[in-house]
């Protein structure tokens, strides 16, 4: 699990909550940041943060910037494993 933390406008804030919620994170916390700022910060699963940097612009016009870093490692949801099973068969 990666530890991100993104800095946007408040106009973008479902967005960016929406995309994390999407990508399996977990939020951990919201406040406010500097200059009208807010900041979020959520766990999500490494594998689904590869291309986030382009669709965190897409979606907030450019506007928003994270940052990540390795946080801890979690079980892969027995879901996503079954996934991953009959993929590589």
């Amino acid at each position: 699990m990666m530890k991100v933390e993104v800095t946007t406008p408040e106009d973008w804030m479902g967005s960016v909550v929406g995309d994390l919620n999407r990508r399996r994170g977990i939020i951990e916390g919201m406040e406010d940041g500097t200059a009208g700022l807010k900041v979020v910060r959520a766990l999500v699963p490494l594998s689904v943060m590869f291309g986030y940097s382009t669709d965190l612009r897409s979606a907030t016009q450019g506007r928003a910037s994270y940052s990540m870093e390795f946080s801890e490692y979690a079980e892969v949801p027995k879901s996503v494993a079954e996934s991953i099973i009959a993929e590589r068969g």
